[in-house]
């Protein structure tokens, strides 16, 4: 069993079953989970500060995926919180648009749940800064 603590891991996908099996996935090992099915809930439940790491899927209905990350890159009080972004579109300058805007993951459908996981992990570790050079 993973040592989550009580990290809120907020999963954003506009289709159930996906929602479903990360909830039940990730509280296997030990994360509370919040769910949203559209950016617009994403952003409330991220706005709430209710969220430690965000899984976001980019094609929803109303509110998109980028328009979340968009969102939040513009906004300083929703830069720290750490987004994975799981999609089926794996065209490269979609990725790389993703990129730009401060992901730490990407992980195309259909995903390996231990790989999400270790993500997920990583998100959550503390960053230590390198020792500058003397």
């Amino acid at each position: 069993m993973t040592r989550a603590g009580h990290r809120r891991v907020l999963v954003v996908d506009d289709d159930r079953g996906i929602r479903l099996l990360l909830a039940t996935y990730l509280r296997r090992h030990g994360f509370q989970l919040l769910e949203a099915w559209n950016g617009r809930e994403a952003l409330v439940e991220m706005r709430a500060g209710n969220a430690d790491v965000v899984i976001l899927d980019l094609m929803m209905p109303e509110v998109s995926g980028m328009d979340v990350l968009r969102e939040r890159a513009a906004d300083p009080s929703l830069q720290w919180i750490p987004m994975i972004v799981v999609s089926a579109n794996n065209r490269r300058q979609v990725i790389a648009d993703v990129l730009d805007l401060n992901v730490r993951a990407v992980l195309l459908k259909p995903f390996d749940l231990d790989a999400l996981l270790a993500a997920v992990m990583e998100c959550l570790e503390p960053v230590i800064p390198a020792p500058l050079a003397a």
